[in-house]
């Protein structure tokens, strides 16, 4: 059962609350999503087969990546490993942070998941980034999933003709990201990958303060 404390505490779903988490974001739930991360992974140039995953929380993913690839999860909650360690019990786990771990071998890919939304300076990405590009073996891809983006409108006028065309030209069904060459953010062996139609059924793109960023509180340009 589950600690009730009169202390504020931050981010207790991840701590003593955890054996709610289930609950709160069935893993079922997960299911297409990861489909669609597995088919990002399998982006690399050589064949991905070990993939280790930083932020791992309490399995979720892992529960359905693990029909194609061999896991290892990282996390920061020994709470959240618990969880997992029941729902993944042939993954490898390991207690870290994201932007320090180093566990000494290499794999064929690295999977952030939306752990990277608590990310709130350049200097975070740029040593979780590292962590990443220390794990990653030749030909290897590393794959951001932040669950957040910075509004892109801009307001502009134009011609209606002109308006039509662009908007033709341009439009993905459903989604609204703009030509599909566009859906990957490349650099090197990175992939973030274009927001997606979350577990609820609500878009995961979501409005952000004014200076808020895609990934957090990081700038564009630092990915």
């Amino acid at each position: 059962m589950a600690r009730v404390s009169d202390e504020p505490a931050q981010h207790r779903l991840y701590t003593d609350l955890a054996v709610w988490w289930p609950l709160i974001s069935p893993p079922a739930e997960y299911q297409a999503e990861a489909a669609y991360f597995a088919s990002v992974l399998d982006s690399a140039t050589t064949p991905v087969r070990d993939v280790l995953e930083l932020g791992s929380g309490g399995g979720h993913n892992a529960v359905h990546l693990t029909a194609a690839f061999t896991l290892t999860l990282v996390d920061l909650s020994e709470d959240m490993l618990a969880m997992s360690r029941r729902l993944n019990p042939g993954c490898v786990h390991h207690l870290g942070d994201m932007r320090t771990v180093r566990l000494g071998r290499s794999f064929d890919a690295v999977f952030v998941h939306d752990a990277v939304d608590y990310l709130t300076s350049e200097d975070d990405l740029r040593r979780t980034a590292e962590t990443a590009y220390m794990h990653c073996g030749p030909g290897g891809v590393a794959v951001f999933v932040p669950d957040v983006t910075a509004e892109t409108f801009t307001e502009v006028t134009e011609p209606r003709r002109q308006r039509r065309t662009r908007r033709s030209r341009c439009a993905l069904p459903g989604l609204g990201l703009g030509p599909r060459s566009h859906r990957h953010l490349d650099a090197d062996r990175v992939r973030l990958p274009a927001p997606r139609r979350g577990r609820h059924g609500a878009d995961r793109a979501r409005d952000t303060p004014d200076g808020a960023v895609r990934g957090g509180g990081v700038a564009p340009t630092a990915w």
